[in-house]
C-alpha cells in the first residue's frame, strides 16, 4: 500500500462514487423519461440521447427542465401499481368466484345432513353475510 498514496486512494474513491451516482441518476432520469405521458416518442428519444451523450450536463438540464413533475409521475405510477395489487389481492381472496348464495346453499345442505349444527350454521351464515 506504500506505492499508492492516500490522496490517490481518495481520488479513486471519489471517481468511483461519481460513476455510481451517475449510473443511479441515469436510471432514474431514463425511467422518468419513459414514464412521461406528455412526451412524444421523438421527444423521449432526444432526451435519452442528450442524457447519454452529454452525461452530467444532460441529467442536470433534464432535472432543471422537467424535474418539478418527476415526483408526481412517480407517485401516480406507484398509486396505479398499488391499486392493481389491491385488486389482485381482493380477487385472489374471494371464495374462488362463488357467490354468497352458493355458500349459503352448501351450508344449509351441511346443516340438513347433520354435518354441522344449527348454531354452527348460524355462525357461518353471519360470517358470510357480515
Amino acid at each position: 500500500m506504500n506505492d499508492y498514496p492516500l490522496l490517490n486512494l481518495f481520488w479513486t474513491m471519489l471517481w468511483f462514487f461519481l460513476f455510481v451516482a451517475w449510473i443511479y441518476l441515469l436510471i432514474v432520469v431514463v425511467t422518468d423519461i419513459f414514464r412521461s405521458d406528455d412526451l412524444s416518442g421523438w421527444g423521449k428519444a432526444l432526451w435519452v440521447l442528450f442524457v447519454v451523450i452529454v452525461p452530467w450536463l444532460g441529467i442536470l438540464v433534464y432535472l432543471i427542465a422537467r424535474g418539478d413533475k418527476m415526483s408526481a409521475r412517480a407517485a401516480s405510477d406507484y398509486q396505479r401499481r398499488d391499486e392493481e395489487m389491491r385488486t389482485y389481492v381482493r380477487e385472489a381472496a374471494s371464495t374462488s368466484g362463488q357467490s354468497t348464495a352458493d355458500e349459503l346453499t352448501k351450508l344449509a345442505a351441511l346443516r340438513d345432513s347433520g354435518t354441522i349444527t344449527a348454531a354452527e350454521f348460524e355462525q357461518q351464515k353471519a360470517k358470510l353475510l357480515g
